[in-house]
């Protein structure tokens, strides 16, 4: 094996890649906070931790201190997964990138989408689109709030792609944040301006497009002839779903029946069901919250557990009342849900689906069991916070028609929401792995928390959930089932503070480090898990209904040549680097695609395929990179595996940019930069 020098770590924001700006704008400098969760329930890391200690006594006493690495390129593999289904035709003939062999884009930092020899990258939709007939053409200069909401939004992060026939589809796509210092010229604007357009440009987009000329390749439809067309902003009127609507802590002066919200925001990822509807997940919707007087002092323990402080810096109430804790105490309740969209109808309401809980959603992704019950996967993307599952009442309608639809409609509004706990088997096999159990917090009927209400448990699911013992985790973002394997996976991006503040576990594991001394420079400690963990749950007896589940930890990221990385046993010398996993999807085969976002290792981030069994599972290879100050959102492969959809949001987002002195102009089209949705392919 050739030695590789250490990959270099970035040093120019609080998350490698990841800038202040970014920090500030997405998630109002979360990790700069004090965890909200403050309960002594165990942490993933110690479960990790006794592993690693276990495994490190074995292999000192087999091999010596060069044997202290967590897992190497002579350890033994975890467990295979179950063997996938076959490959379409067109992937078998070597045409899908499933199958497909290609060369992995080495780390780099091109202010462009960087894509494999042969294959093109194509914008597909960027910031300010037109969608409708009505719709003014995008002028940086003269923005109006009217205007950004007929325009595609900013800052897109999720990305779904729903066929409406044989060569249209609807392409559903989340807008999470805004970040002022590059959307504006200086001066332009007046601050409620600038407020009001950044309202109306987050939200969520419908979008028709149709195939391009060349074989994979995707365009936006023409408005004249779209006819599905939508934007959801955050004004959007939405329908309150499930068993707290109505509840007293929803209703406010502008809604005293607590069933209609106005808007979506935060809204990060999200998944598409079986029923042909998307999911989103409002996520760091606290930082959009100010006060001008004392806090309601009823609920100082529920601020306190989702880090509602009143030190929003949006200034959003300046324009809207509705955003100052002390005027409107109950409208951050409001906001913390699964919404779900019916692209199909563009005249439907909107609803926000409270029966899978408020807290920091990531997501939310849908498996049918092997009863027929709906099974929703949620992260909540906050250090040392949970992973949920929601389980339906009902059964999902496969067939065809109206009927099918209505009660398909209804399936997340009755069921039970549980919370993870993991545990380490504690054999010392080599392997980051364990049991599980699903613990349940409420069904649509009876609270399991003592001393809480249903409404209680759904409305603030983070104070449920402490008081049951689940397990800590570090960021638990996109969690989604495999369809071909059956199991589920999650991103844990990172947790910097992992082994110091926070203890180490079999399912969090060691801390990592690095020194300066190795760089070239003066000796500095770097613990934590810095570089995160994709997370491999199987669930009891194959059915994802099931209150019990084994899980590993599939890949520990890193630099291949770091000791505490391990890629499932593969050997470390032929994989990619890898850092800060984000989001998950599957192709067609079931390879699992992981994006990336705050790239530790010097490199920006990017676009991985990792088969997850046979001879090849944890072979890591990068398949694209994304270009300055970005973040690669949205993973989808389409079902021929002839497309690769990603989402490039806060393009040229880095510390100090502003739309006079961008760091990026990407895509190329203005001399400032815009977020737009790509499409990658065989070219």
């Amino acid at each position: 094996m050739t030695q590789r020098t250490l990959l270099p770590l970035f040093t120019e924001g609080p998350h490698g890649s990841r800038s202040a700006a970014t920090c500030h704008y997405r998630c109002a400098d979360a990790c700069f906070k004090p965890m909200p969760n403050t309960t002594d329930n165990p942490e993933f890391h110690e479960v990790a931790a006794r592993a690693l200690a276990r495994r490190s006594v074995l292999k000192a006493g087999a091999a010596g201190l060069g044997a202290l690495a967590v897992a190497g390129v002579n350890a033994a593999p975890a467990a295979a997964a179950s063997a996938p289904a076959a490959a379409p035709a067109a992937a078998r003939r070597g045409g899908g990138v499933g199958t497909a062999a290609f060369t992995p884009v080495k780390p780099n930092r091109s202010d462009r989408v960087v894509v494999p020899r042969g294959y093109r990258s194509d914008v597909v939709v960027k910031w300010g689109d037109r969608l409708f007939k009505n719709s003014p053409e995008f002028d940086v200069d003269s923005q109006t709030p009217q205007s950004a909401a007929l325009q595609f939004g900013y800052n897109n992060d999720y990305v779904g792609v729903l066929p409406t026939g044989r060569n249209r589809a609807q392409l559903v796509t989340n807008h999470e944040y805004t970040d002022e210092n590059l959307m504006f010229p200086t001066g332009r604007y007046d601050s409620a301006t600038i407020k009001k357009i950044a309202i109306q440009s987050h939200g969520m987009s419908v979008v028709d497009i149709r195939r391009g000329r060349r074989l994979g390749s995707w365009e936006q439809v023409p408005v004249r002839s779209a006819r599905g067309n939508r934007r959801i902003t955050g004004t959007t009127v939405f329908t309150v779903a499930g068993p707290a609507a109505g509840e007293k802590r929803l209703r406010t002066a502008a809604d005293p029946t607590g069933r209609k919200v106005r808007g979506t925001f935060g809204n990060c990822a999200g998944g598409t069901t079986p029923w042909g509807t998307v999911l989103s997940g409002e996520e760091n919707f606290n930082g959009y919250f100010d006060k001008s007087g004392e806090l309601d002092a009823r609920y100082t323990a529920s601020y306190a557990r989702y880090g509602l402080t009143g030190s929003g810096s949006r200034g959003w109430s300046e324009v809207d009342p509705r955003f100052d804790l002390s005027t409107e105490p109950h409208e951050p309740f409001r906001f913390g849900w699964i919404v779900e969209v019916d692209p199909s109808d563009p005249s439907s309401s909107p609803r926000k689906q409270t029966m899978l809980g408020r807290f920091k959603h990531e997501g939310a992704n849908v498996a049918i069991s092997r009863g027929g019950r709906a099974v929703a996967y949620m992260g909540d993307d906050e250090r040392g916070d949970y992973i949920y599952k929601f389980v339906s009442a009902r059964r999902f309608d496969p067939r065809k028609g109206r009927a099918a639809r209505r009660r398909n409609l209804q399936l997340l509004t009755e069921g039970t929401l549980y919370v993870a706990k993991f545990t380490g088997d504690g054999t010392g096999d080599g392997v980051y792995d364990g049991t599980g159990q699903w613990i349940p917090l409420t069904s649509d009927t009876k609270s399991f928390v003592p001393g809480m209400s249903v409404a209680d448990v759904l409305i603030d699911t983070r104070l449920a959930a402490d008081k049951v013992g689940p397990t800590k985790m570090d960021r638990p973002e996109d969690i989604e089932p495999n369809p071909v394997n059956g199991k589920v996976y999650c991103a844990l991006t990172n947790n910097s503070n992992r082994g110091t503040s926070y203890p180490t576990d079999e399912a969090n594991p060691l801390a990592q480090s690095q020194t300066r001394a190795e760089l070239g420079g003066p000796l500095t400690t770097r613990s934590g898990n810095r570089n995160g963990y994709v997370l491999e749950i199987s669930p009891g007896k194959g059915d994802h209904a099931a209150t019990t589940f084994t899980w590993d930890l599939m890949l520990v990221c890193g630099d291949p040549d770091a000791p505490e990385t391990y890629f499932a046993g593969y050997p470390k010398q032929q994989v990619s680097p890898i850092s800060c996993p984000d989001n998950v999807a599957f192709d067609a085969v079931g390879n699992l695609w992981i994006s990336t976002d705050g790239n530790q290792l010097g490199s920006h981030d990017g676009l991985f395929r990792v088969p997850v069994s046979g001879a090849k599972r944890g072979h890591v290879e990068q398949f694209l990179t994304v270009p300055t100050g970005a973040e690669t959102c949205g993973p989808l492969i389409s079902a021929d595996q002839r497309s690769v959809f990603i989402a490039v949001q806060h393009p040229g987002e880095t510390d100090g940019a502003t739309f006079e002195n961008p760091s990026s102009t990407w895509p190329g089209t203005d001399d400032f930069p815009r977020p737009a949705v790509v499409v990658n392919y065989l070219g």
